[in-house]
């Protein structure tokens, strides 16, 4: 499996991504009623962010996931909680699938952490899921991720949680130089 990287463009991509975002698996997106506009307008304001970025994920050349990454001192958790120099923030979502293939979540979340990774200044990942996606809690804690505290943001009760270079390393079962 092959898993690469691209900007999502919003006007182009708004159509391949909308039926992911709006999809019942994706509920915990909070995108479920958007119409394609909305989600044009939700990616083009990402765009438009100087710390906030959007991806397509590829796996062996076809879309299949995205990936958003964020400066969490600046976007998302201000003032929610003390951002250390190289925090990362991430967001991430597979695409919907009608024949699920085992496994392919976890190591699309490893490639997503091996991506952060891949930048030096990247020091630590920092989520904030739902306190309610058990399914994704448990995907964070097996590519490396502690939780730390549920907090309150506006639209969610989430739990906060951290993974470092070392801690991936640890639960991917890699070095640093394969990173």
């Amino acid at each position: 499996m092959t898993v690469t990287f691209r900007p999502l463009d919003p006007l182009k991509d708004a159509e391949l991504i909308h039926p992911w975002v709006t999809h019942p698996k994706a509920a915990f997106w909070m995108m479920q009623e958007a119409q394609l506009q909305d989600v044009e307008r939700e990616y083009m304001a990402i765009a438009a962010h100087p710390h906030h970025d959007a991806f397509i994920g590829l796996v062996d050349g076809e879309p299949a996931f995205l990936m958003e990454r964020y400066d969490p001192a600046k976007v998302d958790l201000v003032g929610l909680y003390e951002a250390q120099p190289g925090d990362v923030g991430m967001h991430f979502l597979v695409a919907p699938s009608d024949t699920p293939v085992h496994g392919f979540t976890r190591r699309v979340i490893t490639a997503v952490m091996r991506e952060l990774f891949a930048d030096p200044a990247a020091a630590r990942v920092v989520v904030e899921p739902d306190v309610r996606n058990t399914a994704v809690h448990a995907l964070n804690e097996a590519v490396g991720f502690v939780p730390d505290r549920e907090i309150q943001k506006p639209e969610k009760k989430a739990l906060l949680s951290f993974c470092t270079r070392a801690q991936f390393e640890a639960a991917a079962g890699v070095s640093g130089a394969a990173i």
